[in-house]
């Protein structure tokens, strides 16, 4: 079954219903352009005038075409939300520090971009990287210092 949506602009749309809203949009357009000339003609001096003024009336007449067109037909398309799975996010956080250098410290951050953070959800994924990178550089700071011999009875080290 030939399925009759289409991408256009970024959008998903109906075959059938976009023709019905070119048509709709260029009646309504249209039809106002030439009302308003024909009664504007009859009422203003200068004719070139009357032809701009109808212009205007033409365009205002798309804007009611197009929201003729959205109130009879509804979006075609399906917004899916789901979690992503936090193993992807972390991983995308360290391709983007290993691409771009440290991303810095959410205490460094002003309020407006935390309170952002908190509403998309990201705070928390961010806050768990940073405590994992400061774990990880402990934890390697630790491995890197010298293990001290153990001092022996007579004062030497062995």
């Amino acid at each position: 079954m030939k399925s009759d949506l289409y991408e256009l602009w970024g959008d998903t749309v109906n075959g059938r219903h976009l023709i019905y809203a070119i048509a709709i949009g260029a009646s309504v357009s249209l039809g106002a352009f030439f009302l308003a000339q024909h009664l504007l003609v009859g009422w203003v001096d200068n004719v070139q005038m009357a032809k701009a003024y109808a212009m205007l009336v033409g365009i205002v007449g798309c804007l009611v075409g197009g929201a003729i067109s959205a109130k009879l037909f509804k979006p075609k398309r399906n917004v899916v939300e789901h979690q992503a799975d936090p193993a992807w996010r972390a991983k995308v956080l360290a391709e983007l520090q290993d691409e771009f250098g440290d991303l810095g410290n959410l205490s460094d951050l002003p309020a407006e971009t935390l309170a952002e953070l908190h509403e998309m959800d990201l705070y928390e994924v961010f806050a768990e990287y940073e405590t994992n990178l400061t774990r990880a550089a402990n934890a390697q700071k630790d491995a890197t210092v010298a293990p001290v011999a153990p001092i022996r009875a007579d004062g030497g080290r062995s």
